[in-house]
């Protein structure tokens, strides 16, 4: 079967000014496939409209993920920021159930000066108390992805976010090109460099659709700085083609949510690019 590339943005589209809970026919009219629901400061989304989002994204064939709140971090110092961190993904999960999102996108947290693998060892512990309050509540529909961090004092490199995927049921990886791109100080500068990236999955998860972002990015010593349009991409990177290019040569069924600033419009492009190259 031909491999399928999805692309949508972050958030609602530029020009929409509707809610953002009926923004899956813009998004669809607009030529677009997916969409991710954002929850940045807090889930405040209700289930009414969580359930008219889920409605609307059927009607209209778009393809829902999550972004759950910035303030979560797996590995915190203090047993209140741990409790605060499951309470945002449980509250992520119920809106997700209620929605139909397909993902539910965190970004794990920080080593907090502490070496990685102590970090790691939290953050386990953590999810392991996560999935007993899930059951508890009775929250049952709901896929975890972690995502790839930008800076390297956080928590979230490629391989801690296979090996969180490997070892718990209910995550799969989002995988952050740029985060990726940043974090290794411009790592991604031709289509093969995206091999080991893809070859670090394929040897330890079995996925159906690898869930991404994707924007081009600025970046210092430390990582990430600062989101850019598409169009900048020769002055920042990382290049968009380089990686529908692998995905293509390599048969990836993908989710490419943009991050641009100009979220929907460069989803547009990318979608137009791809379908050039196929």
């Amino acid at each position: 079967m031909k491999n399928r590339v999805l692309f949508g943005p972050a958030g609602s589209p530029i020009d929409y000014k509707g809610a953002a809970y009926k923004a899956p026919k813009y998004i669809s009219e607009e030529g677009l496939n997916s969409y991710e629901y954002q929850s940045p400061y807090g889930v405040r989304i209700g289930e009414k409209a969580a359930t008219i989002l889920k409605e609307e994204s059927e009607k209209h064939g778009i393809l829902i993920s999550m972004h759950a709140p910035y303030y979560i971090n797996l590995c915190a110092k203090e047993e209140e920021k741990l409790d605060k961190s499951i309470g945002h993904l449980i509250a992520a999960a119920r809106a997700g159930e209620w929605m139909g999102a397909y993902r539910l996108v965190f970004h794990p947290g920080a080593y907090l000066n502490r070496k990685p693998q102590k970090a790691m060892e939290i953050a386990k512990n953590t999810i392991n108390r996560l999935f007993e309050e899930l059951e508890a509540e009775g929250i049952e529909n709901f896929t975890f992805a972690p995502e790839t961090t930008g800076k390297r004092t956080q928590l979230g490199n490629v391989n801690e976010v296979v090996e969180l995927c490997s070892i718990f049921d209910h995550f799969e990886p989002t995988i952050d090109f740029a985060h990726v791109h940043a974090r290794g100080r411009g790592f991604l500068t031709k289509k093969e460099d995206y091999n080991c990236i893809f070859s670090t999955i394929e040897d330890k998860l079995d996925i159906d659709i690898l869930h991404c972002h994707f924007t081009t990015i600025e970046y210092g010593s430390g990582g990430e700085v600062k989101h850019h349009i598409l169009d900048e991409s020769d002055e920042y990177g990382p290049n968009i083609k380089d990686l529908l290019e692998n995905l293509i040569d390599n048969g990836w069924n993908a989710n490419i949510i943009c991050e641009t600033p100009l979220r929907d419009k460069d989803s547009l492009k990318m979608k137009q690019l791809y379908e050039s190259l196929i």
